[in-house]
């Protein structure tokens, strides 16, 4: 990308907020522009970022067998009489609704009934399952407390499953699989995520996980052992009988050793049972030609909130503490190297251009007229450019002053070893 090309100009970000400083540089510098309360657009880097994860995801729930499909994000009410949620949701001001002359309908804020219909339509024997379906799509939530830019907004980027078995057993099996699945995303992504044991709350069923990154700006109490490395959100404590519950699905026996901390839910796999095929009427005919409901499992990856995460997690500050920017994980960075050149050095120039054409559109070329060398050196870090190569006077010509925007490590190398290297 050249960034001329990008409508970026001299970015000068101030007052940054404490909470969430990345997220905030990514505001002010136009990477995410706001239309509203907790609704983005994205610019083309964080797009890209957002991208990669979606990739990833894809990628590892087809390992497992997972299927993707696309469902409507605007549905009618009908589906949503039907599983006795309507009232509930328009009840919490949490739908988005929409009024028409044909009908009434939402935004979905979930998909749990609309796949329930797709599978109507689809399994209707026992040959037909198991399957897990997912998607990857907007979901929208009137959301009375935005919080944390991407963390908490009204329109969110999720990834949605669902899983359809003939019995608990093979719904115990879909749900290990898809939890599988979770665990080498995060290992992918880079974050330490921990599955914590959660409350089904209105989503019904018998056990369920929440997927938690550690963080001082998470908004969820969880209770961590750090030896086992298990966890538990704080709400099954106003559980009846939580300590049975706890040692009968999750065999922990002592939590006396856990202790608080804060945390992002960037994940939540719930074990459904049979409460939406029953309350929606949705059946298959077994092997015995008897008609059975379907046993649910459904899964979520907040998409959005796991870009946040990732952005603020990144964070470079100087030896004072001070926010200077941001440097992305190679392994996410849609650009890996951003290409300083001194403009006014026709021959450095030239060279930079030659290296930009070798990374095949893997880098980012500051061609920007007018800007210092020293201000183009302050916005690589704005842009989270893993790595920075420098073509100024103190360098000779044919090489680069290659840095690592995480670490400051700096090194002179020539146009072809920075290309091997990255």
């Amino acid at each position: 990308m050249k960034l001329s090309q990008s409508g970026i100009g001299t970015m000068r970000v101030n007052n940054l907020d404490e909470m969430y400083p990345v997220q905030d540089i990514l505001l002010q510098s136009g990477q995410l522009v706001q239309y509203g309360t907790g609704i983005y657009a994205y610019s083309n880097i964080v797009m890209l970022v957002k991208r990669t994860l979606e990739r990833i995801i894809e990628e590892e729930l087809n390992k497992v067998g997972c299927i993707e499909v696309q469902l409507p994000t605007l549905q009618p009410d009908s589906i949503w009489k039907k599983s006795g949620r309507w009232d509930k949701y328009i009840e919490e001001g949490l739908m988005l609704t929409v009024e028409s002359d044909k009908g009434t309908y939402c935004m979905a804020p979930t998909a749990e009934e609309a796949v329930v219909e797709f599978a109507r339509e689809k399994l209707k024997s026992y040959k037909h399952i198991p399957v897990t379906y997912y998607q990857i799509g907007e979901k929208y939530r009137n959301e009375i407390r935005t919080r944390g830019y991407l963390l908490r907004g009204k329109s969110f980027l999720m990834m949605d499953a669902y899983s359809f078995d003939s019995d608990l057993a093979g719904l115990e099996e879909s749900y290990k699989k898809v939890r599988e699945a979770y665990l080498k995303i995060a290992e992918r992504v880079g974050l330490k995520i921990i599955p914590v044991v959660a409350d089904n709350g209105s989503m019904g069923g018998k056990k369920s996980e929440e997927f938690m990154f550690i963080s001082p700006i998470g908004e969820d109490t969880i209770l961590y052992d750090e030896k086992s490395e298990t966890a538990l959100n704080t709400e099954i404590l106003e559980k009846e009988n939580y300590q049975e519950y706890l040692k009968e699905e999750y065999g922990i026996e002592d939590i006396s050793k856990y202790s608080k901390t804060k945390a992002i839910e960037l994940g939540h796999i719930f074990q459904l049972g049979t409460k939406y095929s029953e309350s929606m009427n949705v059946k298959f005919i077994d092997k015995d030609g008897k008609e059975k409901p379907f046993y649910m499992g459904c899964y979520g990856i907040g998409v959005s909130r796991l870009l946040a995460a990732i952005y603020e997690n990144s964070v470079i500050k100087d030896e004072n503490g001070k926010v200077m920017g941001f440097s992305l994980p190679k392994e996410l960075a849609p650009y890996k190297l951003q290409i300083i050149p001194k403009m006014e050095n026709e021959e450095k120039l030239k060279q930079a251009f030659e290296l930009y054409e070798k990374m095949n559109g893997k880098a980012i070329i500051d061609d920007r007229e007018g800007i210092s060398l020293g201000a183009k050196i302050k916005d690589c870090k704005i842009l989270g450019t893993p790595y920075m190569a420098i073509l100024g006077d103190k360098v000779e010509d044919g090489k680069v002053e290659l840095e690592n925007t995480k670490t400051g490590e700096k090194q002179i190398l020539s146009i072809e070893e920075v290309v091997k290297m990255i």
